[in-house]
């Protein structure tokens, strides 16, 4: 059974080649994820890591939290469980529908 690891505090420089490459010398990956900007497709600093066997992520965490790679203390720990998303669209533009609230205090949507 695959078991995802977090790995955090990446330097911008890091690729998932980077990371594979770092992994598999624990034992096989099932795949890698390298979180980036959706507007700049620059790393955010983390990513995630599959690991085919539960026994080799426990040991990739042992070994790897910590070790430096491309110049930073990387930290390596088993992934928490995504919390769902709400439906609720919170951003945007006023008038198409977005905005988040407050409609009261301020601008042109306030009454009097």
């Amino acid at each position: 059974m695959t078991k995802k690891l977090y790995v955090g505090n990446l330097s911008y420089a890091t690729t998932e080649s980077n990371l594979s490459e770092l992994f598999g010398a624990m034992g096989e990956v099932s795949s890698v994820s390298l979180i980036t900007d959706r507007s700049s497709g620059r790393s955010k600093g983390f990513a995630f890591v599959e690991m085919a066997e539960d026994s080799v992520a426990q040991e990739a965490i042992a070994q790897l939290n910590n070790k430096e790679l491309d110049g930073r203390q990387i930290s390596v720990a088993e992934a928490r469980p995504q919390k769902p998303r709400s439906n609720q669209y919170s951003g945007g533009h006023r008038e198409y529908g977005g905005g988040g609230g407050n409609r009261g205090r301020g601008g042109r949507n306030r009454s009097y």
